[in-house]
């Protein structure tokens, strides 16, 4: 099978495209096998740019900004896991990228995991960072403290800086603000036969102090068809890792540590798994 990549540059490729209604910002850095990497909520390439530039000296990284984030405007419709997930694709799709290795941190993670469920024929290998497929994937209290925030919470935070600084619409915050509300608090309860059918080798990183139970890390893990040894029970094509002494925010802070996990797991050799009944 015929490996797309990108074409090197010396500098990042900056552009455009015109995306299910959006006009989605995105960025290329680096050459070799494509990787899309998916920013938290909030965040934009630049937010993610350490990590971006260490992934891009192996591979070429597509960088991209969802719905409302960074240079992409927000339109007149919800921010869901799925939109977001479709816009990706379709973003590959623009690029004449037919399949790449996914990132995605945070809200960018459970954009990952729709994006190997939604479109499987564009996921080669999937690295899902601090993400939940279910709300209990959540402590509880974040849950209630989320539903109680408004714009004025972020006021003279570096996020509603950035979001100031880059935004097409830089008023438009509080309207941010209120759908990544509804994201978090709308009950999300992904069938767990959508997780157990993603086919795409797949990585789950969270750490012991995230906002994602350790306990769900696990049962995704699990669901992917992680857990038996190895050494005894065939290839490993699920691998799952709890970063000690790391906060959420500090997962994607953690580059040299994810350096030393994401790319051995993307460039080894694996077999492909055997589909599950």
């Amino acid at each position: 099978m015929t490996t797309t990549t990108l074409s090197s540059s010396a500098a990042a490729v900056t552009g455009y495209a015109g995306i299910n209604g959006l006009r989605m910002y995105y960025e290329t850095h680096g050459d070799g096998r494509p990787l899309v990497l998916l920013h938290g909520a909030y965040m934009s390439v630049d937010a993610m740019q350490p990590l971006l530039a260490r992934l891009a000296e192996g591979r070429g990284v597509i960088a991209l900004e969802s719905q409302g984030h960074g240079r992409t405007a927000d339109i007149d419709r919800p921010i869901t896991y799925e939109q977001m997930a479709d816009d990706a694709a379709a973003l590959m799709k623009s690029l004449g990228i037919h399949q790449a290795d996914v990132l995605g941190y945070s809200m960018g993670g459970g954009t990952a995991l729709q994006l190997a469920i939604r479109h499987p024929e564009r996921v080669r290998r999937l690295v899902v960072a601090s993400a939940t497929f279910r709300t209990d994937g959540m402590y509880p209290e974040l849950v209630t403290m989320i539903g109680q925030m408004t714009a004025d919470s972020f006021a003279g935070s570096p996020l509603e800086a950035e979001y100031r600084r880059l935004s097409p619409h830089p008023e438009r915050f509080p309207e941010l603000v209120e759908k990544l509300k509804t994201l978090d608090t709308t009950p999300q309860d992904w069938p767990a036969d959508d997780i157990r059918g993603v086919r795409a080798p797949t990585l789950v990183i969270s750490s012991d102090a995230d906002v994602v139970r350790p306990e769900h890390s696990v049962e995704m893990f699990r669901l992917l068809g992680g857990g038996p040894s190895a050494d005894f029970m065939g290839v490993r094509n699920v691998e799952l890792a709890i970063l000690p002494g790391t906060s959420h925010m500090g997962v994607i802070e953690r580059v040299d540590l994810l350096m030393a996990l994401v790319p051995e797991f993307l460039d080894r050799e694996m077999t492909p798994p055997a589909a599950q009944p």
